[in-house]
């Protein structure tokens, strides 16, 4: 039995598990099992303490992105531009810290066909963020605009800019009318957070909004309305969440498309459910 399973804090929501073992099944990975596992920060020595030789990988979320780096015996380059890991590879009894979220931006942008863009504005300056600003470093782009509600908290990924070679300028909300003329917007704002900004974001030419559910979003909405091309969070999710299952399983021929029906319909049964919820009130 080969083992593998995410870990954060909350976990309930992760869609992880269904990617993994609709992957696995469409693969005849029967001996492979996916979990989720509820851990914080503190918990997290000994959870990777704990585990032996049939562990094969984890994806991990939040909080533990950063607080993994110093528990792992390596960590891959991009991880450590990044400031974050969100997937472990077990070989050999060894621990490798890596980032797929990076690769899961770049396939989702890809994917709806968004060209590279001449000019970013990244909406928020958590550990996704600092993602996005390496994949569009990774598209040769030199330069972007950071929005946040605090200048003061945007060290982190300011820092981060400074370790890919970018040149950052830090804005605050206020501004955002200026900072959002842009070829790309990039929101890693949290639920509905980026909905009150939907007028503003309206003219943009591309959004790509980290959330994927209650989809589309306000500001997702008002984007495509007005012509502009979106991209949805389930797209990196997905992508992210296919370079885990290459890397922990070292196959190449990991089912895209399996994963994609397998997520969307876990999205579509929980936003049924969620409406019934709300029927009932």
């Amino acid at each position: 039995m080969m083992r593998a399973a995410v870990l954060g804090s909350p976990i309930a929501h992760s869609l992880s598990p269904h990617l993994h073992r609709a992957a696995y099944r469409a693969m005849g990975l029967d001996e492979w099992r996916y979990d989720a596992f509820e851990c914080d920060e503190a918990g997290l020595p000994a959870m990777l303490a704990g585990m032996g030789a049939e562990w094969a990988g984890l994806s991990l979320t939040m909080p533990l992105k950063r607080a993994v780096l110093p528990l792992v015996d390596t960590v891959s380059d991009l991880a450590v531009a990044v400031g974050g890991a969100n997937t472990v590879i077990f070989r050999g009894g060894r621990s490798h810290g890596d980032n797929t979220d990076v690769y899961g931006i770049r396939q989702a942008l890809a994917e709806a066909g968004v060209p590279a863009p001449r000019s970013a504005t990244v909406l928020g300056g958590g550990a996704t963020a600092a993602s996005a600003l390496a994949a569009l470093r990774e598209l040769d782009l030199g330069e972007a605009t950071l929005v946040v509600r605090d200048p003061a908290r945007a060290g982190e990924t300011a820092a981060v800019a400074e370790r890919l070679g970018m040149t950052l300028a830090v804005e605050t909300f206020d501004k955002l009318d200026t900072a959002v003329r842009a070829d790309l917007v990039v929101s890693t704002l949290p639920g509905s957070a980026a909905d009150a900004y939907a007028p503003l974001l309206a003219g943009v030419p591309a959004l790509f909004d980290v959330v994927y559910s209650p989809w589309p979003t306000r500001a997702a909405t008002a984007v495509r309305q007005a012509g502009g091309t979106v991209v949805g969070g389930f797209a990196m999710l997905l992508h992210q969440a296919v370079l885990q299952v290459r890397l922990m399983t070292g196959r190449e021929d990991v089912p895209v498309e399996a994963m994609r029906a397998a997520g969307e319909a876990e999205i579509r049964r929980r936003t049924a459910a969620d409406q019934g919820d709300d029927s009932r009130k």
